[in-house]
């Protein structure tokens, strides 16, 4: 039952890190694979899961947000939204290898769903990029 919770704790936090919310997954990761007592391949695996779909529901919120860009609610103003649309259309979907990084990252994924990128090239691109990204991770953590 531990293990569960270990590696589903560590799906939550994988998930929630890749969304906009303001959490960090790698200390998690890393702090199982220091414990010794989790599988590295499996860590590696729900992790990029996690973050991968995480990423995923960020597009699907980009996808839908042209609808309510003229709200007074609504979170970005026009004139940043517009500037991130200039940035994915100059830099294009090869900037989705970069979703990985803190800060910027998240609303990359975003932007890629405003900008209708295929879901395919999506997901193809941010899965090379988290899963590498825990990948070294990972190494560095085991080699250490």
């Amino acid at each position: 039952m531990e293990a569960v919770a270990a590696y589903g704790g560590l799906f939550v936090a994988a998930l929630a890190a890749a969304t906009i919310l303001p959490m960090q997954s790698e200390a998690v990761l890393v702090g199982l694979l220091l414990t010794g007592n989790y599988e590295p391949g499996l860590l590696l695996l729900v992790a990029s899961l996690g973050n991968v779909l995480g990423s995923v529901i960020n597009w699907l919120l980009g996808r839908s947000v042209e609808r309510f860009r003229d709200r007074r609610w609504f979170p970005v103003r026009p004139a940043a939204l517009a500037s991130a649309q200039r940035w994915y259309q100059r830099w294009g979907r090869w900037s989705l290898l970069l979703s990985w990084l803190p800060v910027v990252g998240d609303p990359l994924t975003v932007v890629a769903g405003v900008m209708r990128e295929p879901f395919p090239v999506f997901l193809a691109l941010v899965t090379l990029a988290k899963v590498g990204r825990y990948l070294a991770l990972v190494a560095a953590a085991l080699w250490t």
